[in-house]
């Protein structure tokens, strides 16, 4: 039998003062042979954090700067020249790098910045999308590192390291493959995964001290994970961060899409796993995105039309909207627009991407759930909890989302 060649090691890390993060990080990348393993002196190389937009990082919504201070420290002084960049959703490069923090690490350490403002086609990149158009300072390095923040996500389960590079798309050619893949969320996955195998970063290291849970990646709630993951692979590192929150390659459309294609790296089987226990590491459950539907097992044909008027859709919080537009900007069917003080979404052109929920700065795009949905997850938590039949009956997923008055989702 050959040996796995995907390693990912884990280190237990409770909070995000600097010396916990170095100390975790050197006993995660001891077990992979130290960063000089992957980094040799004079190589330019690129380290691509999750900056999805502007907030602070108690939000959990980017990389933590500490961590990213961390894995800059240590590829100089392996000999690397360093540059730190992605294409946020919301905002300039620059903007967000500075509200994260970010920046202000990028300065104190003397890394450059890498702004992703330039384009260059690239074809074939895989058979799903054939030709993609990727940011310049990622194929200019001689090495990447991937930074990935572990958090849900509304419309593939979970961002991991395969998402983060999604990153590698700049500004508004990300909703153009969006509109590319309309609703079928397999099709997008398999762009995902493609272009990941085609960036091939030498280095995943995931910040899952705090998570996200609920609605993320950009509107959800932080949770304590109290771990890094460092592995070659960002598919053997997503389906370890899987079973640490507790979830399946069902609930993933990147873990799903690449176990059906029999991707080496989607099964744990695939994996040597170094360092701190999974199993003592890994938390009860995550809480997922509502938006994340569910597999019927129904016949194809009639999957389809089902997924599309039965599954989760996003409507807009009346309390929480500010009306700044940005939903409607970068929405890839241009599916919404702003009549009369309110934001309507027209539901026969949204392709239910959730890019409108991923970017709002206000938490205002939330989740309005379909009834053979919610009835589906409902059944599926008394199964797992051992209450079906009899017993109390558990609160639905989505019931505090779904106080709303009556014409919110139009």
């Amino acid at each position: 039998m050959t040996p796995p060649t995907q390693y990912v090691a884990l280190a237990a890390a409770g909070d995000y003062l600097p010396g916990t993060i170095e100390l975790a990080l050197t006993r995660a990348m001891e077990e992979l042979g130290g960063m000089e393993a992957f980094v040799h002196p004079g190589q330019r190389v690129l380290i691509k954090p999750n900056m999805l937009a502007g907030k602070s990082p108690d939000k959990a919504v980017t990389t933590h700067p500490e961590v990213v201070r961390a894995v800059i420290r240590m590829v100089q002084a392996a000999g690397g020249i360093v540059a730190v960049g992605d294409s946020p959703g919301v905002g300039t490069p620059q903007q967000v790098a500075r509200r994260c923090g970010i920046m202000d690490v990028i300065e104190e350490t003397g890394a450059d910045f890498a702004p992703f403002s330039d384009s260059v086609r690239m074809g074939p990149v895989g058979r799903t999308f054939r030709q993609l158009e990727l940011a310049r300072d990622i194929l200019e390095a001689d090495l990447i590192i991937n930074m990935p923040k572990l958090k849900t996500h509304g419309m593939m389960g979970l961002t991991c390291g395969v998402k983060n590079l999604f990153g590698a798309v700049v500004g508004m050619r990300k909703p153009a493959l969006h509109l590319q893949a309309g609703t079928d969320k397999s099709l997008f996955a398999l762009m995902l995964l493609e272009l990941a195998e085609h960036v091939r970063p030498a280095l995943t290291i995931v910040d899952a001290i705090v998570g996200m849970e609920g609605n993320g990646p950009g509107s959800g709630d932080p949770i304590a994970i109290g771990a890094l993951l460092a592995g070659n692979d960002p598919l053997a590192v997503d389906s370890v961060a899987t079973c640490l929150v507790g979830m399946t390659a069902g609930d993933v459309w990147t873990q799903r899409m690449a176990q059906q294609t029999r991707r080496l790296g989607s099964r744990l089987a695939d994996i040597e796993l170094r360092g701190d226990s999974l199993e003592q590491l890994s938390i009860p459950g995550i809480r997922p995105a509502q938006s994340a539907d569910m597999a019927w097992g129904l016949p194809a044909w009639l999957h389809a039309p089902l997924q599309r008027s039965l599954s989760a859709r996003p409507y807009a919080d009346k309390q929480r909207c500010r009306q700044c537009g940005l939903c409607v900007e970068h929405c890839p069917p241009q599916a919404m627009q702003l009549t009369a003080g309110r934001l309507r979404i027209d539901y026969r052109r949204c392709i239910y991407c959730f890019c409108c929920q991923e970017l709002c700065p206000y938490g205002a795009l939330l989740t309005r759930q379909g009834l053979l949905l919610r009835l589906t997850r409902w059944l599926g938590e008394r199964k797992r909890s051992g209450l079906f039949p009899g017993g109390r009956r558990p609160r639905p997923y989505g019931r505090t989302d779904e106080k709303i008055d009556s014409d919110q989702g139009e």
